[in-house]
């Protein structure tokens, strides 16, 4: 499930949309569409070098994409109670070291979607997506800019993007619902076993073993 969650994203991040290059993240909506045009002339652009070497997709979505990801907020999604659990202990040392471990969790977890995103977008192959309707959106912090994927000869598939105001009240993407699931409950829910198990260094180790994987689509019967 969660490989087609990711090439939901990398759809929805590829279609083109407004023509900026200024993307305005004072605004959920205008947001999401213009990263979407910007990272798809990038695409486009470097096609020669993507060619020559699919690595190059990387730095794509690391200057085009992450930018508007709050993977930060993200990821301590992903550890869900874990956090909470960090927050409790007593022993100051203990703490510190536990917060460490988390702040590393977090770093892997950004290379560990720098790399799957790049691997998708080898797939791209120009799909239309439709976004829906910009709505009133002040006093709130967070909003879901509605898309969706038409392909003829195939269902439409319907993706929410879940938007979160910062404090400066700038907007970036940190989670999607595809056909009402969860990216970020369907990741928590497959690591919350092995942190308990085995430990938030486990999971991380596991990240980045995936995150050091050459650059390929890891679709049906692949690697996630």
């Amino acid at each position: 499930m969660f490989k087609k969650f990711l090439m939901v994203v990398a759809l929805t991040f590829s279609a083109i949309s407004v023509a900026s290059d200024v993307v305005d993240l004072k605004d959920p909506y205008k947001m999401v569409r213009q990263v979407s045009d910007n990272t798809f002339q990038r695409i486009t652009r470097d096609q020669p070098l993507i060619e020559k070497n699919k690595e190059h997709l990387r730095v794509i979505v690391k200057e085009e994409l992450m930018p508007y990801i709050d993977y930060k907020y993200a990821a301590l999604r992903v550890l869900g109670s874990h956090v909470s659990k960090v927050r409790a202990i007593k022993d100051p040392a203990e703490q510190k070291q536990a917060v460490e471990d988390i702040k590393h969790f977090i770093d892997v977890f950004q290379e560990y979607l720098i790399a799957t995103y790049a691997g998708v977008f080898t797939q791209y192959s120009n799909q239309k997506v439709e976004f829906g309707p910009s709505k009133e959106f002040a006093g709130q912090d967070l909003v879901l800019v509605k898309t969706k994927i038409v392909e003829p000869g195939k269902p439409e598939i319907k993706i929410d993007f879940k938007v979160r105001a910062d404090r400066g009240g700038e907007w970036r993407a940190y989670d999607m619902v595809a056909e009402g699931i969860s990216l970020l409950d369907a990741k928590q829910s497959e690591f919350q076993g092995i942190l308990r198990q085995q430990g938030i260094n486990h999971v991380s180790n596991l990240l980045e073993q995936k995150s050091k994987l050459p650059v390929q689509f890891r679709g049906e019967g692949g690697n996630e």
